[in-house]
């Protein structure tokens, strides 16, 4: 982990444009990262409004779309990170293989804690997935053309959606995509075994294995963005041709839908092509308003918080699951002479108070994390840092 001097001007950001960074795709990551940040930390787990929750198996809610949103960004932006090493050597994929471990030991230190026991332990999460998606798709990149690329993108989707839908399981007899019966659940209770998955009761992890590898697709799908928003041509030309293709993409995902549901803990094909095509739409009008409009120069104000967010975005997301632990272990009496943890009873005594309804007092906590997280992010945007794991 180390730290680099940011870019605090939006001036500065674009002149970037064509080798390092787009200004669009840093506001679009800070955007995606302060949604993760808000459906995360509710005030009160149980009074959430229906949209800022998962959808309880088949279908999808704004919510399911956040990670795959950052997969995709992950891939787009793998193509301007080693754009210029195509065919690298050792010391690229070193620094591959480096960054991904990195990713995936501090996604294992949150499960950790604060228990730190082996025997539970939760092998797999987001910060891993991210880390499998990185290096799996960077070494894609690096070794591949962009029409293989398109070839392993296809072959993935569609050998994924064969597997779950024909191999049969064993000990249950036949191929379903129910909860705990399914191909990729009993492959984790094989290979991680019941203990380490997200739900041991139920024995399933919406990160498990074999859902990893549609995983890769959604990475894919961003590389072959960003291998498209390097090609030399107008902005205007790019946006339309990106927002064409998110439209046919989301188009084929609501198809494929009637025979393989959209479903983000199974990962389901039909679900990266949903995910993947709205992505690119969003992508697209951000694109066009902030890399391609000179008059985005006269929305700074509403496109820098988020920047702030994106420049950073591991940073905060490891850090906003870690603190909340953190303050949990810090036990706060309450005048009943029970006691609660600190998060719990800030939000009690400061937050909840005033409202009347308790999902909108758990709706306003959770916008007071993203709130305080913005100051801190905004701080470390005006000094110039930029923590890079």
């Amino acid at each position: 982990m180390y730290v680099k001097p940011a870019l605090t001007d939006s001036a500065n950001s674009a002149k970037q444009t064509g080798s390092n960074r787009l200004l669009s795709l840093d506001f679009f990551r800070g955007l995606t990262v302060a949604a993760m940040i808000l459906v995360n930390n509710p005030g009160d787990w149980g009074h959430i409004y229906a949209p800022l929750e998962h959808a309880t198996w088949n279908g999808w809610t704004p919510t399911d779309l956040i990670f795959p949103f950052f997969l995709f960004i992950v891939g787009v932006s793998i193509t301007f990170a080693l754009g210029g090493k195509a065919g690298a050597g050792k010391g690229a994929i070193q620094k591959i293989v480096k960054r991904s471990i990195t990713l995936f030991l501090l996604g294992l230190f949150l499960n950790f804690f604060p228990r730190f026991d082996i025997s539970t332990v939760r092998i797999l999460g987001v910060l891993q997935r991210i880390a499998i998606v990185y290096l799996v798709c960077s070494l894609i990149f690096l070794k591949t053309t962009h029409r293989q690329q398109v070839y392993i993108l296809c072959s993935l989707l569609v050998g994924y959606w064969l597997a779950m839908t024909l191999i049969p399981v064993p000990g249950v007899g036949y191929a379903n995509l129910e909860p705990e019966t399914n191909l990729a659940a009993w492959l984790d209770r094989i290979i991680l075994t019941p203990a380490h998955v997200y739900k041991p009761a139920k024995v399933w992890d919406p990160e498990g294995l074999f859902s990893t590898v549609p995983a890769i697709g959604t990475g894919i799908l961003g590389m072959l963005t960003g291998n498209w928003l390097k090609a030399n041509r107008a902005v205007s030309e790019k946006a339309a041709w990106l927002f064409a293709v998110g439209c046919l993409t989301l188009f084929g995902g609501l198809i494929w839908n009637g025979f393989f549901p959209i479903n983000k803990a199974l990962w389901t094909s039909s679900y990266v092509l949903l995910a993947g095509g709205l992505a690119m739409l969003v992508l697209a009008l951000c694109y066009w308003l902030i890399d391609g409009q000179a008059k985005a120069q006269h929305y700074r104000w509403a496109i820098l918080p988020f920047v702030a967010f994106g420049v950073n975005a591991i940073t905060v997301f490891f850090l906003s699951g870690l603190i909340p632990r953190i303050m949990n272990l810090i036990h706060v009496a309450k005048p009943d002479g029970t006691e609660v943890g600190l998060k719990d009873y800030l939000y009690r005594t400061f937050i909840a108070v005033p409202f009347t309804d308790p999902t909108n007092a758990s709706l306003a906590g959770a916008l007071t994390f993203v709130l305080i997280w913005f100051g801190i992010l905004w701080w470390l945007y005006r000094k110039n840092v930029i923590i890079k794991v």
